[in-house]
């Protein structure tokens, strides 16, 4: 029977759309609150609003904060603004690497562009030797969303080939301590970064590409005239400072404390799951519990919409225990 709820477009559906109005461990977003300084940068930033964005001093910011050069830096409205630059430039085969976000996919398809699809099986370790030696653009997330498999850098820079634009998409690094697997900065490679999720921003449509000088000159020519906001560009600024390192780093030890209660209260239920480096659980549920757990009204990311799961897998974001709690008490009797 076909499912009534089924998304018309599932590389377009989101976890937004499914939380609203139950607790919500659909969305990958930080569950506490936003440090003052930053929610005082983002007011500050209203009285700036009546002149035309300037994104060139936050471009400067964040290049220094990882060390690079401006020319190196190109920020975008959000992560999905940098694939949409990236899918308008003339491909010959574009790969994307799934289970992970669709977006790129959907960017890819938009732009007229047949994509071909390298689908990885559970555990979902990467395999640089499944990708054609013909792609031109390959594209992988790392840690991948929603499987919260982080692929060893070596791994992930072993995709790299002459004539080949390798697009990581980082947005969750900062979810992971340290983030050892990051491959910014590196040669053929264009890394992909967000900032609405790891600082509870999502309203802010915040993000910011780091590669190559002439590949980011192709890119910023294809951009849509003032597309990064003044607000955006005051977000950036402020999330490339000293401070907010620091509350990064906190950040990011909160979300694997969290993590780590979740996978073992999954692991003490019986409950099949990929082990994550990240903020959110992969969990082989079962068909039918997703929708279960709606109606006790708790919310987790239905997966069928990413290719390579179908129904029996659910996405789960991690949250303080409390909540934690409550998701594992409602699993509980949603699994009978």
């Amino acid at each position: 029977m076909p499912d009534p709820h089924a998304p018309e477009d599932p590389l377009r559906h989101h976890g937004d759309v499914e939380a609203r109005g139950l607790l919500d461990l659909a969305v990958n977003v930080f569950p506490g609150p936003r440090p003052r300084w930053l929610d005082d940068a983002l007011r500050a930033s209203l009285d700036d609003v009546g002149a035309y964005p300037d994104p060139a001093a936050a471009q400067a910011a964040v290049a220094a904060h990882h060390g690079r050069d401006p020319t190196e830096v190109l920020l975008t409205a959000g992560a999905a603004e940098a694939f949409s630059l990236v899918a308008r430039r003339p491909w010959r085969r574009p790969v994307v690497v799934h289970p992970q976000f669709t977006e790129p996919h959907a960017a890819l398809e938009q732009a007229g562009h047949p994509v071909t699809s390298v689908v990885l099986r559970h555990p979902f370790v990467l395999d640089p030797s499944l990708v054609p030696e013909d792609a031109d653009l390959v594209v992988l997330g790392n840690p991948t969303n929603p499987t919260g498999v982080l692929h060893p850098r070596d791994v992930v820079l072993a995709l790299r080939r002459p004539g080949r634009l390798l697009v990581v998409d980082e947005a969750f690094m900062d979810t992971v301590p340290g983030e050892p697997a990051s491959v910014l900065g590196e040669s053929g490679a264009l890394v992909v970064r967000s900032l609405t999720k790891h600082w509870s921003i999502p309203g802010i449509r915040a993000g910011y590409v780091v590669g190559e000088p002439a590949l980011l000159t192709q890119l910023r020519r294809a951009q849509v005239p003032w597309s990064v906001s003044t607000t955006a560009i005051t977000a950036s600024t402020a999330l490339a400072s000293g401070e907010a390192r620091d509350e990064s780093a906190r950040r990011a030890a909160l979300i694997t404390e969290w993590r780590e209660n979740l996978q073992q209260g999954l692991a003490d239920l019986g409950v099949d799951h990929v082990d994550s480096t990240s903020s959110f659980v992969l969990a082989r549920v079962g068909e039918g519990v997703h929708a279960r757990l709606r109606a006790a009204g708790i919310a987790v990311r239905r997966a069928d919409t990413f290719p390579g799961l179908d129904a029996t897998w659910v996405r789960i974001a991690v949250r303080p225990q409390p909540v934690t709690e409550m998701l594992l008490a409602g699993l509980r009797d949603a699994l009978g």
